[in-house]
């Protein structure tokens, strides 16, 4: 049994966010709403700031970092780590995370953002779970059935996290590729035997004997 595990897991290729990104800098550009400065949300998302700044021809970004999720595990309530130190008090602003999961993250941003008297807040993510207390203004994708989103920049953290989670500890790779393959998770093998041999030292024999 594979247990401490989401229950479905997928992956978003570079490829897939950068049209998703592109895409939902478009519905912004259409509604009408011009931002002065985009703010991201580190660590998730830092990516998609970049990209908006991108496509709505914007030199100015800033960020704030929460502390929400480590390793794929939930640690404590969103809170601050970071406060944002730009100011943009009178300034249209655009809020930016990678995705709108449980909607404590943007509850935090933005009575943070608050503090620093804006003119205007718009809120702007990749991915959009409804099952999210907080409904971002734009976003480029809804998720009505909720899975665990692992984007690019986080394999390393969130699937060693879900190695070190499984119980009972694998025994070999296959078994690794197996369990992850139950949530919906394919990696290619290089990557799968890079990873087993960083997170699960027990299992580095097998996996460096497979791919030297």
């Amino acid at each position: 049994m594979t247990q401490n595990l989401p229950a479905r897991i997928e992956r978003i290729t570079w490829a897939r966010f950068d049209r998703l990104t592109r895409a939902l800098a478009q519905k912004i550009l259409a509604s009408g709403f011009r931002p002065e400065a985009i703010v991201a949300i580190a660590r998730g998302g830092l990516a998609p700031a970049r990209v908006l700044a991108d496509e709505l021809e914007l030199a100015a970004v800033s960020t704030l970092r929460i502390a929400h999720y480590w390793q794929a595990e939930k640690l404590f309530r969103a809170r601050i780590i970071d406060p944002l130190v730009t100011a943009v008090e009178g300034r249209r602003i655009l809020l930016v995370d990678d995705v709108a999961d449980t909607g404590e993250t943007f509850a935090a941003a933005l009575r943070h953002l608050s503090e620093k008297k804006p003119a205007e807040v718009k809120t702007a993510v990749v991915l959009y779970k409804t099952t999210s207390s907080f409904r971002p203004d734009y976003y480029a994708m809804r998720i009505k059935r909720w899975r665990w989103t692992l984007f690019p920049w986080a394999i390393n953290e969130d699937v060693g996290g879900f190695l070190r989670a499984m119980k009972p500890p694998p025994t070999s790779l296959e078994e690794v590729a197996r369990r992850l393959h139950e949530r919906g998770l394919r990696l290619t093998p290089r990557l799968l035997t890079r990873l087993v041999v960083r997170h699960l030292p027990a299992l580095e024999t097998v996996a460096t004997r497979r791919d030297p």
